[in-house]
């Protein structure tokens, strides 16, 4: 199972049920496989959810003293498990953690996320919103789910290069890039130390953020022979020593590649280019 495989399920779940309202009903989600959703109250802490299968039925207890979004993710986590014939794997790290998350828990998420946040429903949403990470918590709001799986969905749907992190303990544990920046081959290594001079790098190390800020773009991406400069919205997550950073180009297109650039440098040296009676109108930037 990859997560290509895993999307695919997901839609073909989501197509079935054909959500139109926000937020999703997770219990036409359960009620489309035959399972049944119950709350446990006994669960502690870190302890999210379960299922298990009895008299030929499935059965998923998700954890009664979480917040509401929670519990819908998990409720979606688990149906994952279901669908995917995944065996669950809980035992290793508190439901918060990246750190070393079993193939088959990150899977099981990617599949929730794309319940929660529809590809078709989500994206009218991400098109109208502005670039930012109140913009991903007014999502998740709308949507009834975490900022983080709202930042990693809003990466994924968005029309212009953007990336969504997370680290966790000062390393990159995930990145969503958007299709554009991945075309570009925007690359953010996996487990690599939070750049020095990032946002994310100050936040952790205790400093402090007011906004949006300019960031080098080959500070974030391996290997990036574009140049250009990034806008970094970061937030540090204390309660979890973990960062969170939506990061995109402020004129939302990729820089050209090197030599693109140096053969409009050379343009430019020769002179204005020639009045063509066309006045630059000023372009359709959100606002941050």
């Amino acid at each position: 199972m990859d997560e290509l495989s895993t999307v695919l399920k997901a839609r073909a779940l989501i197509n079935k049920v054909a959500p139109t309202g926000v937020p999703v009903p997770i219990e036409a989600y359960a009620g489309e496989i035959g399972a049944v959703l119950r709350k446990d109250k006994s669960l502690g802490p870190d302890e999210a959810g379960y299922s298990f299968e009895k008299d030929g039925r499935h059965y998923i207890c998700v954890n009664a003293n979480d917040r509401p979004e929670r519990q819908r993710f998990t409720a979606c986590h688990e149906i994952a498990h279901i669908v995917l014939g995944l065996p669950s794997d809980h035992e290793q790290l508190p439901w918060w953690s990246y750190a070393k998350r079993p193939l088959n828990e990150i899977l099981c998420d990617v599949f929730a996320a794309e319940l929660l946040l529809p590809y078709g429903l989500f994206k009218r949403f991400v098109d109208k919103a502005d670039i930012s990470l109140a913009a991903i918590d007014e999502l998740a709001g709308q949507f009834e789910t975490s900022t983080t799986a709202a930042g990693s969905r809003f990466a994924a749907v968005a029309g212009f290069p953007c990336a969504f992190v997370l680290s966790e303990k000062g390393a990159v544990r995930y990145a969503s890039r958007s299709t554009t920046l991945r075309q570009g081959k925007a690359w953010i290594t996996p487990r690599m130390a939070l750049p020095a001079g990032s946002v994310c790098a100050r936040l952790h190390g205790g400093g402090v953020c007011d906004g949006p800020e300019e960031t080098a773009a080959d500070l974030w991406f391996s290997s990036w022979d574009r140049g250009g400069t990034l806008l970094e919205d970061a937030r540090h997550l204390q309660q979890w020593n973990q960062t969170i950073a939506l990061l995109w180009f402020e004129d939302e297109e990729l820089p050209p590649p090197s030599t693109d650039r140096s053969q409009a440098d050379e343009e430019g040296e020769q002179g204005l280019a020639e009045l063509d009676g066309i006045l630059p109108w000023p372009g359709k930037k959100r606002r941050r």
